[in-house]
């Protein structure tokens, strides 16, 4: 029964269609809840076609779901639709609330138009109500809108055809279209909430799994690598204390991994390394220098720092790889002893006397003064210049290097005079009677007179000189802060320590020395320095009488 104001709807009908939103609304997937869609407006509208067009995310609407007629879905599921098509269409025809109605009257200006679309048959309408096959009816699907009442944005249009009753809908079954498409909204904004929900957490399993994976093999790397490796803290208050370390870097200082969490690198670092620690950058720094062993030893590493962080925001961390170089070391130390060394006396051999020597001298005399900078610019052909009353020998655009900023003139007692000046005395010694020795009995013995008379002189002289092995027979002594009649002491001292018989080759053998002291200042270069020693110790082994010279 029915009223003007009311239909009349059956309860089986309300049933059917609160069976078919429920349905709706508990699909499992996108997929699902798009055919059920589809499937309630046939099973519970009273439709025998209906088509959900889903809005893509480039704006063109492709047909996601068809129910009624199984030829028609396979023909058109898939096809896409443009976006300025399908907005004529909606925008033309008559508007029944958000439904649109283009009748078949108007929609043949639509058959030339790319949206997909069945077509079905019968015979034309006989009294104005009556559905006509070419009639068209769209239900668009809207986001829930703003709180003013407007629309959201379009998510899809429900396409139905061929009423079952023949007629075109009234009142009651529009409204109930359009509720219907409200709610088919709400389920698949729903259902595609709930896919992306699903897919973010399948990316986050994963991501969590490659996470942990990734921290499982930085565990296993950082635990069991061959070398050193430590994680320290970086900034604040207890920057570069050590928070972990690995059983190989234990293993190299001998020290418990909980003792090790009480130090920094800076602790552990040999005192003359503090520097090279300190210059080193602390994001990708590299240094190569001593760490202390518990026993109190010292092995060299190379220490190599990389900033790690702990998340996208949050702390930063150093993690240290240090790799035993002791060997390495320990090799470039002996090659750079051999080159700088006599290989039989391990005494400094010529070219480490030189620059021993050398370091000690500046190009400008010690008498010279700033009054005199116009003669040494003479005598050295270029402008010599004045740097702090130094007077080093820097041409134009040279570095003065800090070597040189404390720089005290070496100087020279005066000569025939002991007025308590002291200076850098050079004693040039050569071996008297060497030569027969090697004659009779050969070069190993000569060898072992030469390694006694090495250390009979290393012996005779203070800690901080320098005894050297020129080559042959010839030996130099440096020896700073002496008087002229220290030196001559010296000299004798010496002179009687060699002389002494020296056992090689199972027989006892002696030799004599004759001693020059020369003195170094500063405007002499070291092979002036030498020469004149050299000279004096001619002098002196020529003063001598020749039967005394081989025992001295």
């Amino acid at each position: 029964m029915e009223t003007e104001s009311e239909p009349y709807v059956r309860l089986a009908t309300l049933r059917q269609l609160h069976q078919v939103m429920a349905d709706m609304n508990t699909a499992r997937s996108l997929a699902d809840t798009l055919q059920t869609v589809a499937d309630g407006v046939v099973n519970g509208l009273g439709y025998e076609l209906a088509c959900v067009n889903l809005v893509r995310p480039d704006g063109d609407l492709v047909v996601a779901a068809f129910s009624g007629n199984a030829a028609a879905e396979a023909l058109i599921t898939g096809r896409v639709g443009p976006r300025d098509d399908w907005d004529r269409r909606l925008g033309m025809g008559e508007h029944w609330g958000d439904l649109v109605f283009i009748p078949h009257t108007e929609g043949w200006v639509l058959d030339d138009d790319d949206v997909p679309q069945w077509y079905t048959d019968g015979p034309a309408p006989r009294f104005e109500d009556e559905w006509h096959p070419s009639d068209r009816l769209f239900a668009p699907m809207w986001t829930p809108g703003a709180s003013d009442g407007r629309r959201g944005e379009l998510l899809g249009v429900v396409s139905v055809d061929r009423p079952r009753n023949g007629r075109r809908p009234g009142a009651w079954g529009r409204e109930a279209l359009q509720m219907y498409a409200f709610q088919a909204a709400i389920a698949i904004s729903n259902a595609r909430l709930r896919a992306n929900m699903q897919r973010a957490l399948v990316r986050l399993e994963r991501d969590q799994q490659a996470l942990r994976a990734s921290e499982e093999s930085f565990r296993q790397a950082f635990e069991y690598a061959p070398s050193g490796m430590a994680i320290a803290e970086m900034g604040g208050d207890q920057h570069g204390r050590i928070l972990r370390t690995n059983d190989a870097l234990c293993r190299l200082l001998g020290r418990p991994a909980s003792a090790m969490r009480r130090y920094s690198f800076s602790d552990l670092v040999h005192q003359e390394d503090v520097g090279t620690l300190l210059r080193t950058s602390a994001e990708g720094g590299r240094a190569e220098l001593r760490l202390a062993r518990r026993d109190g030893t010292y092995v060299w590493v190379s220490l190599r720092n990389s900033v790690v962080a702990d998340a996208a925001d949050g702390p930063r961390f150093l993690l240290t790889h240090v790799e035993d170089i002791e060997e390495r070391k320990r090799r470039e130390l002996q090659l750079a002893h051999r080159a700088s060394h006599d290989s039989l006396t391990g005494l400094p051999n010529s070219a480490e006397l030189r620059a021993r020597l050398s370091a000690r001298l500046c190009r400008r005399p010690a008498s010279a003064h700033a009054g005199d900078l116009d003669s040494l610019d003479a005598a050295y052909g270029h402008p010599v210049y004045d740097l702090g009353g130094h007077g080093f020998d820097f041409r134009p655009g040279e570095a003065a290097y800090d070597t040189y900023d404390h720089h005290v003139h070496t100087v020279a007692p005066e000569d025939d005079r002991d007025d308590g000046m002291k200076g850098l005395a050079v004693l040039f010694c050569d071996l008297d009677g060497f030569k027969s020795i090697n004659d009779r009995f050969g070069h190993n013995a000569g060898d072992a007179v030469l390694i006694e008379v090495a250390r009979r002189l290393s012996n005779g002289v203070r800690d901080g000189d320098t005894v050297a092995r020129l080559g042959g027979d010839e030996f130099v002594i440096l020896a700073d802060g002496l008087g002229r009649a220290d030196a001559q002491d010296l000299a004798v001292r010496l002179r009687n320590e060699i002389i002494q018989p020296i056992r090689a080759e199972g027989r006892a053998v002696r030799v004599g020395a004759s001693f020059g002291i020369g003195w170094a200042h500063c405007g002499m270069t070291a092979d002036e320095v030498l020469k004149s020693a050299d000279e004096r110790m001619y002098v002196e082994k020529r003063s001598r009488p020749k039967q005394h010279r081989r025992a001295g």
